[in-house]
């Protein structure tokens, strides 16, 4: 019998708006399903070289199914790697999963469209607490 899946986000940890999201990630997930990880840090750099996946440039967010078991199942970019999250939490990020109807190139362009001007729009990521102490666990 072998253990549940560990699914893992990887988002830029110095992009507010990615911030924003794993916070309302956060607070959907009351199962603690899903962990997170910066882009930037050894175990997301380690994961994304071990897929031949950029180390250095942060325009998409990567969706590990099984952290476990990273080359199980290949991890998903953009729109996929995000309504994924958002189905791994439940709640109302499972209404947002149902947007997976939508082509994924459409999806995939407003998604690269966005990603191109976050910095500009949602500015850089300011450190501060996390509303709950017990989410700090969440982070590898």
């Amino acid at each position: 019998m072998s253990a549940a899946p560990q699914p893992v986000l990887l988002y830029d940890g110095e992009c507010g708006l990615c911030h924003f999201c794993v916070r309302q990630l956060l607070r959907w997930d009351r199962a603690g399903r899903l962990r997170f990880a910066p882009l930037q840090g050894a175990p997301a750099q380690a994961c994304l070289r071990a897929h031949g996946l950029p180390v250095q440039d942060f325009d998409s967010l990567v969706f590990v199914p099984d952290w476990n078991r990273p080359m199980a199942a290949p991890p998903l970019l953009r729109t996929e790697g995000a309504l994924a999250a958002c189905a791994v939490v439940g709640g109302p990020g499972r209404s947002l999963a149902s947007l997976r109807v939508l082509p994924r190139g459409f999806r995939d362009a407003c998604y690269r469209l966005i990603a191109r001007s976050r910095h500009a729009l949602f500015g850089e990521y300011r450190p501060k607490p996390l509303p709950k102490p017990e989410w700090q666990g969440r982070f590898l």
